[in-house]
């Protein structure tokens, strides 16, 4: 299976220069040119991840903030920044690597060939944590829950509610723990957003499986698992 890379850059021609030299070598290549995009590419679970620092909006830095905890994978950045501050910062919040522009092809490849590397043998051996619980499975390494064999199309965040609820049957989670623990403390925004997830994730658990609610409304409190093993 191809190792798929994923580069954030908002400039078409540094994406398309770094495309061709990994497709070249036989990787699979997804492309985002802002924060928005390279969020709904994590769903897609790349092995390695180019990330520029100087984007407009949301930039490298406050990206690699809000991913480190949704990914493992390495994070190399790309900046024009070449201070030793710099290249500290973005190793002290989440990065692997730092690559100053203008930069050499082939110092990249070597690079990104060096990381991908250490994964496989950081992952050699390992199990991978799938959780089965009567009908459904949940793979925590891949992200992807199953009922019956049919996955069901969460996002990330979709995702990692049911995990919290699933591993915990018949505990009562407020909306707030339940926003703490997926989103975070600092997070930006409310607990209302959590309401919105539920109601679409019991829409899609019920388009596999309309005959069970998994997930129980526990009126002025919050939310638990309710569908026993």
């Amino acid at each position: 299976m191809k190792e798929k890379i994923l580069i954030v850059d908002d400039e078409p021609e540094i994406v398309d220069f770094i495309r061709d030299a990994l497709v070249d070598e036989g990787y699979e290549v997804l492309a985002a040119y802002n924060s928005g995009q390279a969020f709904e590419w994590l769903g897609a679970k790349p092995d390695l991840i180019i990330l520029d620092v100087m984007m407009p909006g949301m930039d490298g830095w406050e990206i690699c903030c809000a991913i480190r905890g949704l990914v493992s994978c390495p994070i190399l950045f790309l900046s024009a920044r070449q201070s030793e501050e710099d290249r500290i910062k973005g190793l002290m919040i989440g990065g692997d690597d730092y690559l100053v522009k203008p930069f050499s092809i082939e110092e990249m490849m070597a690079r990104i060939r060096a990381h991908l590397r250490r994964e496989q043998r950081n992952g050699a051996g390992k199990i991978r944590p799938i959780i089965h619980y009567g009908e459904l499975s949940l793979d925590a390494g891949s992200y992807r829950l199953y009922i019956r064999g049919r996955q069901v199309p969460l996002t990330i965040r979709e995702f990692e509610i049911v995990q919290l609820l699933l591993i915990h049957p018949n505990q009562v989670f407020t909306r707030d723990q339940i926003y703490d623990k997926v989103w975070g403390f600092n997070a930006e925004g409310d607990s209302s957003t959590v309401t919105e997830h539920i109601k679409k994730i019991r829409a899609k658990l019920a388009n596999i499986d309309p005959d069970k609610t998994y997930i129980a409304t526990v009126w002025g409190i919050g939310y638990r698992w309710e569908s026993g093993p």
